[in-house]
């Protein structure tokens, strides 16, 4: 009697107990390897890969796509030792030459329009016709030698035009309906919920960049070849929000039932544009790193976020968030916080203006920044100061290595 060995629904991480299946990678009667990854599973936060458990082959699927399971949960059967059904393996032959032969019918089809452009350019009077009565050519039925369009064609093809397509939209083509991802509905009901229960404001400023942008400008080479990684923006931000949250507690805390827990560590999450929607990986004891540090784990997050492969460990914990709307353009912005935190700092787009400095107008790059509090916490005079901190860091970033 043949062995078999259960998939099961593994732990989804700190208070989350069930999540959906978003993808079969392997089909019933498919040969698997140990540690092969089966199936994919959405949870509210991350995407989690399944792999096999035995060496074998996968003789059953409980649920299909798009069911909800549970931690614990048994999603299908892998038959230890056993070979692929002939069937199956036939099957899998099938779909390779199906795609091969899509690729060979889009060859043709590219080969067949451009030698009825190629044939057109033989014939000026065919072209000529054409070109008088407004007729695309390769919309005609070539009857000549060698697929060639000919003068009867064209004449044809105008005295029996095709019936004129309607600009009307059929019924059902008019709408799409998409079920909702998991992560794309947590997202939905997490900020609901943050303007639901905190008190958000925001408040703006406004940086000149030209400090950070000289430094980049000095030492972006030497930098990248000494760490294997760029210097951007984020790490000047995040260390420059660190100096601000020492200074300024209350952004740095939350509000737990009826007291505030003042968080002594700094956590920082950076807001991420992953394909399934938005996440905020964090970058762990952020004051502890140094910039190279602080740069290489954003692009190393970064990369595991738009890959689906962020752990629940990389997702939470986070005491503050920086959010840089600036990469796709956005000139200001009012961020939502990321509950239970109690600030949020964005970034924007950096543009050359005209400001005053020293009684001159000169053109510097200016940042708009802004901070999003709760005012439950939070009150004005903290959170504009905060920002100033910020600001200030910014515009002199020795701030930053002297620790002020």
């Amino acid at each position: 009697m043949s062995e078999h060995k259960e998939i099961k629904v593994p732990p989804l991480g700190e208070s989350v107990s069930e999540g959906t299946i978003s993808r079969w990678v392997k089909k019933e009667g498919q040969a698997v390897e140990l540690d092969e990854i089966l199936v994919e599973l959405e949870t509210d936060k991350v995407t989690l890969e399944v792999t096999s458990p035995a060496k074998g082959v996968l003789s059953k699927i409980h649920h299909p796509e798009g069911t909800n399971v549970e931690v614990g949960q048994i999603l299908g059967l892998v038959e230890i030792g056993a070979e692929a059904k002939v069937q199956t393996i036939i099957e899998e032959i099938k779909e390779e030459i199906q795609q091969e032969v899509k690729v060979v019918e889009a060859k043709v089809a590219k080969m067949e329009e451009k030698h009825v452009e190629v044939n057109s350019q033989h014939g000026p009077a065919v072209r000529k016709i054409a070109e008088e009565n407004n007729v695309n050519l390769a919309a005609v039925s070539a009857s000549g030698k060698g697929g060639r369009v000919t003068k009867g064609d064209v004449l044809h093809f105008i005295e029996n035009p095709p019936a004129p397509v309607t600009s009307a939209r059929m019924l059902d083509s008019r709408e799409e309906r998409v079920k909702m991802t998991r992560l794309r509905q947590r997202i939905a009901e997490r900020l609901k919920n943050a303007q639901n229960t905190a008190a958000i404001l925001t408040t703006f400023n406004e940086v000149d960049m030209s400090a950070i942008i000289d430094i980049r400008n000095r030492y972006k080479e030497s930098f990248e070849k000494k760490h294997g990684v760029k210097l951007g923006f984020m790490s000047f931000f995040v260390k420059a929000a660190i100096q601000a949250l020492k200074e300024i507690p209350e952004v740095n805390a939350e509000i737990n039932g009826d007291e505030i827990v003042y968080k002594n560590y700094y956590d920082i999450g950076v807001a991420v544009s992953a394909p399934q929607g938005l996440v905020v990986p964090v970058v762990k004891d952020a004051d502890a790193l140094s910039f190279a540090d602080v740069e290489k784990e954003i692009a190393r997050l970064g990369t595991r976020a738009r890959d689906g492969k962020l752990t629940m460990d990389e997702m939470t914990g986070g005491t503050f968030t920086v959010s840089n709307g600036g990469i796709f353009g956005s000139l200001m912005s009012t961020p939502i916080l990321n509950s239970p935190q109690t600030g949020i700092l964005g970034m924007h787009k950096t543009q050359d203006r005209a400001v005053v400095v020293n009684g001159q107008i000169v053109v510097r790059p200016m940042m708009y920044i802004a901070l999003s509090y709760d005012h439950r916490l939070i009150d004005g005079r903290e959170a504009v100061t905060f920002l100033v901190r910020v600001k200030e860091n910014i515009e002199n970033p020795e701030r930053l290595l002297l620790d002020m």
